[in-house]
């Protein structure tokens, strides 16, 4: 029997997609943001693909926002989006 491989949704695109194929914003049980690459981190997580047009669509529709409950600096967005253009993600 094959292993059962995790999905989560884009908060971009809406789209369904293997979790390591994506990037983690999770917010700490302390109320930090924070990005999160390997997926372990503890905390209320939202998930974003690895292009920039997903995380424009997220940062259009407060998608983030909504997913974690709080407001994401504007730092947060420039540091993915240049972690993104880099292809760091």
């Amino acid at each position: 029997m094959p292993k059962k491989i995790p999905l989560r949704q884009c908060t971009g695109c809406k789209e369904m997609k293997p979790k390591r194929e994506l990037i983690r914003v999770v917010r700490s049980p302390e109320g930090t943001i924070s990005l999160d690459f390997k997926g372990k981190s503890p905390g209320r997580g939202a998930y974003l693909c690895k292009n920039t047009e997903c995380l424009k669509k997220a940062r259009k529709s407060q998608a983030l926002e909504r997913s974690l409950d709080t407001s994401i600096p504007a730092e947060l967005y420039d540091d993915l989006l240049a972690r993104m253009e880099a292809g760091d993600g």
